[in-house]
């Protein structure tokens, strides 16, 4: 049995690194490595030019007791008898300093969002585009009324109102109005406002009841999007693609596409709070609605790959002449916590850390603070994995303690261990006799290593999922989210860690030692592909566990 301490410490390592990978996939919509995946949906674009065939206004729900909406039907997003979607209106650009939004005017839909200060990492000459309506993507958000028959939809038509498109010099905001037409004895207005240094958009519906009759309208806010992951996304590590809710009973809760395909997709139908998201890795939209008021949530396929996540609102009656303005916020943009914290309770959650996340959370608050400090993130992150090596001190010097004193007397173990295998009982008592001789704990360079395991791993998490680390510069390193141009990060991180195999006591079984210098191969394979930001703090670890390791055994007196 102590013969294994090496082998059990890499297996158990490696296991909950590779359980911990699969589980992340599973709770994220991804197929798991273990077992069979269910059936993912069909990916099918839209033909070049043509407009993708996305929601109708055919099922209207009826009103509840009290005013509020039932999506029974999920109100505005089911296709009228199979028919397409009427062809795309006029498209008009809107450009503020962090964002240039194109607007269609069938239903003043959002078809395009470029994030100006955000580079794509498949192609350093083009922005990041979040939302978008093209051959290759759908990912839309839309609003409209339903209620009763013909009010305006996403579908209907609607005029920009004259004025300014760009956020002009010393201007703090941009507001950019849409008209439709009256329908059904109504005339709906929207008013995007674009404020400067927000991705947060302020949407003002104006419902104007110009017929002869009160009206009950119901106003829904959707996004819409295909099911396929984001271009450039890695085959080694996977985050959550899909919709999201939050309420203040049920908390944050992600949905995934396949769920929603097969319709078992589980939220909360009804609340007086929350929001609803499409999240990817580092980017989310979200509509927000920070008033207590009354509404229903839906989830479900509007095509083939193609789904829709929503929220619906009853307005109240509205009598003749009367109008009626509802406000809410549309964000879209990176996943910056400290910023999504301010805009709505539990929206810094689609920043998932996962099971460590009462880990995660205070290690990025530190990182940031480094940041702010230092001025660099990839010197954050080496300053951040000394901080904690400094905390972890004391644990890892007595097991790399006990694992000097088990290099000590490896010869003596090696040569008894031939001397006695034919009698491996009494080589066992032979063994424990040493041990205690030279008291030596075999599982007492294990433990100390095992408490730290998720802390580092709910480190790792922080580094994936922040966008702090996209195109952020390190010495030679462009972007510290993308993987290392050169490789010199990995083949620095593989060296370490032979390095690592060689000062630790050689396992005397044949096997056992070739596996230990085997799995150091295997990871550093396996990181030539990770983000630099990733590798880069694996190796500060390595080096700083290697330094204390190489002092350890000199004052042991062990080479």
């Amino acid at each position: 049995m102590t013969d294994m301490r090496r082998t059990v410490l890499w297996v158990v390592f490696t296991m909950s690194l590779v359980l911990l990978w699969d589980a992340w996939n599973k709770h994220n919509g991804h197929p798991p490595m273990f077992f069979g995946a269910g059936a993912k949906p069909a990916v099918t674009a839209p033909a070049p030019g043509s407009a993708p065939a996305i929601a109708g206004s055919a099922a209207v729900p009826a009103p509840m007791a009290g005013g509020a909406a039932s999506v029974t039907a999920a109100a505005a997003v089911a296709p009228v008898g199979g028919a397409s979607a009427p062809a795309a209106g006029t498209t008009f650009t809107v450009t503020s300093d962090l964002i240039k939004a194109s607007f269609d005017s069938a239903g003043a839909s959002l078809v395009r969002l470029e994030l100006l200060h955000h580079v794509d990492q498949n192609d350093k000459t083009r922005n990041v585009v979040l939302f978008d309506r093209s051959a290759e993507r759908v990912y839309l958000a839309q609003t409209g009324l339903v209620g009763a028959p013909d009010l305006p939809s996403h579908l209907s038509p609607m005029q920009l109102v004259p004025g300014a498109t760009t956020l002009q010099d010393g201007a703090d905001e941009l507001n950019v109005r849409f008209e439709s037409p009256v329908m059904g004895g109504v005339k709906l207005a929207k008013t995007f406002t674009f404020k400067r240094g927000s991705y947060a958009v302020k949407v003002t519906h104006e419902v104007q009841n110009v017929g002869t009759t009160a009206i009950s309208p119901q106003l829904y806010q959707q996004l819409v999007r295909d099911g396929n992951p984001p271009p450039g996304e890695s085959s080694f590590y996977f985050t959550f693609t899909g919709p999201a809710v939050y309420t203040d009973a049920a908390k944050f809760k992600k949905i995934e596409f396949k769920d929603i395909e097969k319709g078992n997709a589980s939220i909360d139908k009804s609340a007086d709070n929350g929001w609803v998201a499409m999240v990817q890795h580092y980017f989310i939209s979200a509509w927000l609605h920070g008033d207590a008021a009354a509404r229903e949530f839906y989830a479900r396929k509007v095509d083939t790959n193609l789904y829709a996540i929503g929220q619906l609102f009853a307005l109240g009656p509205i009598e003749p002449g009367q109008t009626r303005s509802f406000t809410s916020q549309l964000y879209a943009g990176p996943q910056e916590e400290k910023k999504l914290e301010e805009l709505a309770p539990g929206l810094d959650l689609v920043k998932d850390y996962g099971i460590f996340t009462i880990l995660a959370k205070p290690l990025f608050w530190l990182l940031s603070w480094l940041y702010q400090l230092i001025g660099n993130w990839g010197w954050a992150i080496v300053a951040l994995v000394v901080l904690l090596k400094a905390a972890f001190y004391g644990l890892n010097a007595r097991a790399y303690a006990s694992m000097a004193r088990m290099k000590k007397v490896n010869p003596r173990i090696m040569e008894m261990r031939e001397r006695l295998k034919d009698n491996p009982q009494q080589m066992q008592q032979e063994m424990m006799r040493i041990y205690r001789e030279e008291k030596i704990n075999p599982l007492g360079s294990c433990l100390p290593i095992l408490v730290q395991i998720p802390v580092f791993i709910a480190l790792y998490w922080v580094l994936l999922s922040s966008v702090e680390m996209r195109n952020a510069q390190w010495l030679w390193i462009t972007d510290l989210s993308a993987k290392d141009p050169y490789f010199i990060l990995p083949i620095v991180m593989t060296a370490t860690s032979l390095l690592q195999t060689w000062l630790n006591p050689t396992p005397p079984d044949p096997v056992q030692a070739k596996l230990m210098w085997i799995m150091p191969l295997v990871f550093g394979i396996m990181f030539f592909f990770f983000p630099a930001g990733l590798v880069l703090y694996w190796i500060t670890n390595n080096v700083l566990s290697i330094a204390q390791q190489w002092f350890i055994n000199r004052r042991l007196g062990v080479n």
